[in-house]
Formats: structure tokens, C-alpha cells, sequence
């Protein structure tokens, strides 16, 4: 049942009944939780992804998205109940489809914008768009981009107002995506028209518990998400920055951030060895590259500054060799944790690529382990597999696993050639020094 132009009590109705039928575009780890949670509530959702595999997995009701808790029992549910099934027919799913939903990865860069995965889905789409459908993007976009699409989608031979358009971005982190679509946040909808709006509205009222903040128009509620990632690229700079100076002057950052945060209008990020992921890193070049008269200097200090941390990292770890007494080259040096951050096994844009290669070019002998990963991603990240500690000049701890937060110490020291640990993500304590250890890490220097 299309549902552009009804009230939004008439389209939850709908849904719930059934009669409402939703294509989510983009299987990935936001994609399939979203698409899984629609049928849970009683949409029938057609799932598209180019990737076979995926598909197949999902049609026999298997959750290859394993750090989602929950996601597995929902996803077996809804496929065993008929409501929820996967294709690699995009032009199909957009024919059955009254609701389409865009949830791929937007990527940016100092150079360019990266949306061309977004502007192929709304070509295959425009190949099926029929009158009363409504198209949202629940990818981050760059302010403006979405209403970009509208040409495209207009090769359909509709014209915007006898399709809607939206925008409705996924406010979600990996480990906790059901949590977050479903009543953690509020979501965020900017559309084409009042008529959209009401209805796309009612769609996530569906959902979403804590309900929807409605904006004033696409391009704002697109602004929303990017600033959220802005504002967060920006705060972690600053703790950064406030700790390389701490280290200078002989402080304990953490020490003075936990006391300073105290104060209900200061909220201070924990620093780091960096910033990773599809979205922190990449949303302020969305402000960057689409600013004109007004260029954002602070949100470009702001990058280069958290670009800057794998290099500190390996500043400390040369600084602590020098303690010891062994040279940089032809030491031997184990990096713990390859993913960006602590549970998730994502690679982009982690610290730890870039640590690794800085190490190599100083002649490092360089190891890694990371409990989410085998020999094979080390090795492409230019490391060599290692599960103990044996024969080591030092470690770099550059992910905050929980496995390292409970490390054995007392047996590491023991295995070690040399006791020297940089703690990247601030996951030990004092008690290391107890050890023998020399223990430097951001903003905290030599305990």
C-alpha cells in the first residue's frame, strides 16, 4: 500500500498489518538490523544487496552481522514468518516496493566526495519508481546531496511530489544498532513535502519509541547527523591537543579531564592514537568540501591534529625504547588490536594501519594480534601474526578490546625482552610500573 499522503496513524496501522512493503538498499551492518526491525513490526521488507553471499545468508535466515546482539533471533523470526526476504534484483524490489530506503556507506576525503554508490542505487531505482512511492536516504549525506538524486529519480518519468523524497539518517554504532533504531534516539526527518514528511513520520513512529524530531527541510536534517560527527572530530582534537600539552607540562590529562568534566558544561573526549571508522573521519570533510566563502578552519585543524596521533603514538614508543636502551631499528614491537575501536571488526581508517607503517619506516620488526582478527588481516595491514609475548622490546596497545583491559601482566613481563608498553587507548593503569614496566601513554607521559 503506498502510504505518500496519509496521516501518520494511518501508515502505522498499515505497517503493522502488513501492507506496507519496504526495500532497504544496503545489507551492511546498519542495513540488515534496520531492515530486520521493519519486519519485526510487521512490514514486509525485501532486503537488496549486490553481494550474493549476503543475500543467500539472509534468505536462509542467518545473521552474518554477529557483533548486533539480538540480531539473530529477529532476523531468523522474520524470514521463517515470510516478512523479510533478500534479492540482488534492485529494479525488482523497487517495482514492489512503497517505501525505499538507502543505507549504503558514504565515504569523503580531502579531494572529493565520495556518493557514487548512492547515485547507481537511485538509477536502479528510478527503473521501478512508481507513482506514491516515497525514497529516503538514511545514509549520511552531505547537506544538499539527497535532493541531488531527485534528477535521477525523475527519470522514472515522475516528478517530484508524485514520488517523495526524505531524509532520515541512521543514528546508530555497531554493537548496539537495534538498541538505537528502536529507542535510544529519536530520529531525525527532513522530506520533500508536508505530505512526505506526515508519513515518513508515521513510518519510523512505527519503530522508534522516543518517536521524530521532523525538520524543517532534507538539507537540515542532513546537517544534523554531520554535525553530530563534527562536533565529536572536534572535542576528541581538543582533548588531544589539551593532552600533548599536558604531557609538556608534566600533568596526568585523564586526571585533570575526569575533575574538569565535573562542571555540567564540559564534556572533554577521552585523546588517543586517533580517530577511525566510516563516520567521525569523514562527515567534517563533508562541511569542508561544500564550505564557499566561509572556510571551516577549526574543523581542519580539528582533522589534522587527530590525523596526527598514530605519529605521536610512535613518538612515545621511540621515546620509551630510548629508556631502555634499544634503538628503534631491528627492535621488535607488538601492536594489540587492528580494528578502530574496541568490539567491532572494522578496518577503515584505523589508527593502527598507520601506526604500523611508521614503525616500519623507523625499521621496526612489527607484530600484531587483535582478538577479532587472524594472521591473514595482519598481514595485510604489513605485520606479522603474534599471540604471545615472547622475545618483545614493547607493545602498543591501538584498540580498546576488553581483552586487553584484563591482560596478564605479570606474565608479560616476564616473556618480554624489554618492558616497555604504550597504551594508545588508556585501557591500564599505575599498576604497570609496579611491574617494571616503563608505561607512557597520551597525555599521561612516564607514570
Amino acid at each position: 500500500m503506498k502510504i505518500l499522503g496519509r496521516k501518520r496513524d494511518e501508515v502505522k496501522k498499515s505497517v503493522r498489518e502488513g501492507n506496507v512493503t519496504i526495500a532497504v538498499y544496503g545489507l551492511g551492518k546498519m542495513g540488515l538490523p534496520l531492515a530486520a526491525i521493519f519486519a519485526d513490526h510487521g512490514a514486509k521488507v525485501i532486503g537488496v544487496d549486490v553481494r550474493k553471499e549476503v543475500v543467500e545468508a539472509v534468505n536462509n535466515g542467518e545473521n552474518y552481522v554477529k557483533e548486533e546482539p539480538g540480531l539473530d533471533e529477529i532476523l531468523r523470526r522474520n524470514v521463517q514468518a515470510g516478512r523479510l526476504k533478500a534479492t540482488t534484483d534492485g529494479v525488482k524490489a523497487s517495482k514492489e516496493a512503497d517505501v525505499i530506503v538507502i543505507l549504503v556507506p558514504t565515504l569523503a576525503d580531502e579531494y572529493e566526495l565520495k556518493l557514487e554508490p548512492v547515485y547507481e542505487i537511485a538509477k536502479t531505482i528510478s527503473r521501478g519508481l512508481e507513482a506514491g512511492d516515497i525514497v529516503i536516504t538514511e545514509s549520511t549525506m552531505p547537506p544538499g546531496a539527497t535532493e541531488s538524486l531527485i534528477p535521477i529519480l525523475e527519470d522514472s518519468g515522475l516528478g517530484i511530489g508524485e514520488f517523495g523524497l526524505a531524509h532520515a539518517p541512521e543514528r546508530t554504532k555497531t554493537g548496539t544498532a537495534i538498541q538505537d533504531i528502536t529507542t535510544n534516539y529519536p530520529k531525525i526527518v527532513g522530506a520533500s513535502d508536508e505530505k512526505t514528511l506526515e508519513a515518513v513520520v508515521g513510518l519510523y513512529e512505527t519503530i522508534n519509541k522516543k518517536g521524530c524530531i521532523p525538520m524543517s527541510s532534507i538539507k537540515a536534517a542532513e546537517a544534523v547527523k554531520v554535525f553530530e560527527g563534527v562536533y565529536r572530530d572536534v572535542n576528541i582534537a581538543l582533548a588531544n591537543e589539551l593532552a600533548l600539552w599536558c604531557e609538556e607540562q608534566g600533568l596526568n590529562a585523564i586526571e585533570t579531564f575526569k575533575a574538569a568534566n565535573t562542571q555540567p558544561y564540559c564534556h572533554l573526549h577521552m585523546p588517543g592514537a586517533g580517530v577511525g571508522g566510516h563516520c567521525i573521519p569523514v562527515y567534517p570533510w563533508f562541511v569542508i568540501r561544500l564550505a564557499k566563502k566561509r572556510y571551516p578552519k577549526l574543523i581542519r585543524i580539528a582533522r589534522e591534529i587527530n590525523d596526527s596521533m598514530p605519529k605521536h603514538i610512535v613518538e612515545l614508543l621511540i621515546r620509551g625504547l630510548n629508556e631502555v636502551g634499544v634503538a628503534p631499528k631491528g627492535s621488535k614491537v607488538l601492536v594489540l588490536g587492528l580494528t578502530f575501536r574496541g568490539g567491532v571488526k572494522e578496518f577503515t581508517k584505523s589508527p593502527a594501519l598507520e601506526i604500523i607503517k611508521e614503525l616500519k619506516d623507523w625499521g621496526v620488526k612489527v607484530y600484531a594480534y587483535d582478538p577479532l582478527c587472524s594472521e591473514e588481516d595482519a598481514n595485510k595491514f604489513g605485520a606479522e601474526w603474534k599471540e604471545d609475548f615472547s622475545d618483545l622490546d614493547a607493545v602498543v596497545i591501538a584498540t580498546d578490546h576488553e581483552e586487553f583491559k584484563n591482560l596478564d601482566l605479570k606474565k608479560i613481563a616476564k616473556e618480554m625482552r624489554h618492558r616497555v608498553i604504550i597504551d594508545g587507548r588508556h585501557v591500564l593503569d599505575k599498576k604497570v610500573v609496579d611491574l617494571g614496566f616503563v608505561y607512557l601513554a597520551v597525555g599521561v607521559g612516564k607514570l
